[in-house]
């Protein structure tokens, strides 16, 4: 099946965003997308000084509009982090899943908040105004299962294991990594986790703004269960597409059978809840 990623450029404009994005998701569909995917944080710039500012409820705004274009076109849309969430006074990142029919499938708060410093180069702490999630979110469609993540999520091998333990094939994380983490470790992590996993990987950002607060890295990627880049952006908007080969992630299971021959008996990662 075909997958798109929207590498979309993020303006202030609430309003524009959501269009903007509602336009590239059509264009997708025509172009065969059964599967498409939004960057985090694409429908307000990203930093804790927008969080509050742009929150909405689920359902809200933003979320109806990503309703709507999934069953206009009959697909599954994937609306990274859709929003800024806003629920029992508490603000979470949250990425939203849609189906064909327009139903909410998955919601996925940001598990691993992004609270890092790098002295000289960045700073940035998420839980000054977001909460994190607490589960994991998967999804079930006709070609495959799907897990998600949202960016810092991707670091967390364990998060991953357990969406391969579930029987996922093909993991999505949109993210919005920055000009110090980016170059270093965006293609190493997502190649990290297909790889261990056997598995596809999917990262989709925002397109870079040289002149915004926090500058994205952007280079929205596909990764096969092989470790293989697949398709990968620039820094500009655009919208990635890809064929996923289940017989191909098959085959490598086969050949190389990792999943068969962990030593369950000495070391394993299990879900909590």
């Amino acid at each position: 099946f075909r997958l798109a990623l929207i590498q979309l450029h993020v303006s202030a404009v609430k309003s524009d965003n959501l269009h903007r994005a509602c336009v590239l998701v059509r264009e997708a569909s025509a172009k065969g997308a059964k599967l498409v995917a939004l960057p985090e944080c694409f429908n307000s710039p990203y930093g804790t000084q927008y969080f509050k500012e742009y929150a909405e409820k689920i359902p809200g705004e933003s979320t109806q509009k990503l309703s709507e274009v999934a069953k206009e076109c009959s697909i599954y849309l994937i609306g990274g982090r859709s929003i800024p969430e806003e629920d029992g006074g508490k603000l979470y990142n949250t990425c939203t899943v849609f189906g064909p029919d327009g139903a909410l499938l998955a919601k996925h708060r940001k598990v691993h908040l992004f609270d890092i410093n790098v002295p000289g180069r960045i700073q940035f702490k998420e839980s000054e105004t977001l909460s994190p999630g607490n589960s994991f979110s998967m999804f079930d469609t006709p070609y495959c299962k799907v897990g998600l993540g949202i960016c810092y999520d991707m670091r967390f091998a364990e998060m991953a294991q357990i969406y391969s333990q579930k029987g996922c094939q093909l993991l999505i994380y949109p993210g919005a990594f920055n000009m110090t983490t980016g170059p270093a470790h965006w293609e190493l992590l997502q190649r990290g986790r297909a790889v261990d996993n056997q598995l596809y990987v999917a990262t989709v950002s925002p397109a870079r703004d040289e002149k915004a607060s926090y500058v994205a890295w952007g280079h929205s990627t596909v990764v096969n269960p092989w470790g293989e880049v697949i398709a990968k952006a620039g820094a500009e908007e655009t919208v990635v597409y890809t064929d996923i080969d289940l017989k191909k992630l098959a085959e490598i299971r086969q050949q190389i059978p990792i999943l068969s021959q962990k030593r369950c008996d000495l070391y394993g990662v299990e879900m909590k809840k």
